[in-house]
């Protein structure tokens, strides 16, 4: 398989290739995938050095795994499990406080991520005045997430920022589509306490 065929590829049809030893078609999945996968970890645990350290694991693992590989699901699931089961066990592991969970990149990223995540985009031109409000309750919608109870945490990651179903979700988490839906109802719920949101 040629550096061309390797980019126009499947993640799935590259663990094949790396699972025989590719070591071409392993860099073309992670780079591909890293920065996806490094953001999941970042907004769980957030902490950009430890984000990194828990990242060059998962694809550690990756690489370990592939020749067993089976694509029984999509590949980001199957790799999205392994963060999860990683950002899990760290968490658990930690005797620190919680780091105040912080979205990547500047305060026009952190708003767009609050308005994916609560819908409050209307579609019109904000104000700077708007734009410095929605900015400090930005923050504050991150310090919130990082209150939450991991599991809870990463529902409302997976659903919000990374757009998976209530199925996929499952997948990753390892648990049923009622479990999900259960994590994120009691989210939500906490979310609005903390933050005096209005319903949905």
């Amino acid at each position: 398989m040629t550096d061309a065929d390797k980019i126009k590829s499947s993640d799935e049809d590259l663990m094949v290739e790396i699972g025989r030893g590719d070591e071409r078609a392993f860099a073309a999945l992670s780079r591909r995938n890293q920065g996806r996968v490094l953001n999941l970890i970042y907004r769980t645990v957030g902490d950009h050095a430890q984000a990194e350290d828990i990242a060059q694991e998962v694809f550690l693992r990756v690489w370990r795994a592939a020749r067993d590989y089976e694509p029984k699901a999509k590949f980001t699931t199957w790799v999205y499990r392994i963060a999860v089961n990683l950002c899990l066990d760290t968490r658990r592991s930690a005797r620190r406080g919680p780091a105040i969970l912080q979205q990547e990149g500047g305060d026009d990223q952190q708003d767009e991520s609050t308005e994916t995540a609560f819908g409050s985009d209307d579609g019109r031109t904000r104000s700077p005045e708007e734009l410095l409000l929605a900015a400090e309750e930005s923050g504050r919608i991150f310090a919130a997430l990082d209150s939450l109870p991991a599991k809870q945490r990463l529902a409302v990651v997976l659903k919000k920022f990374d757009g998976l179903s209530y199925e996929e979700i499952g997948r990753v988490m390892g648990c049923s589509v009622s479990a999900v839906e259960s994590l994120l109802v009691r989210a939500t719920r906490t979310l609005r306490d903390k933050l005096l949101l209005p319903g949905s």
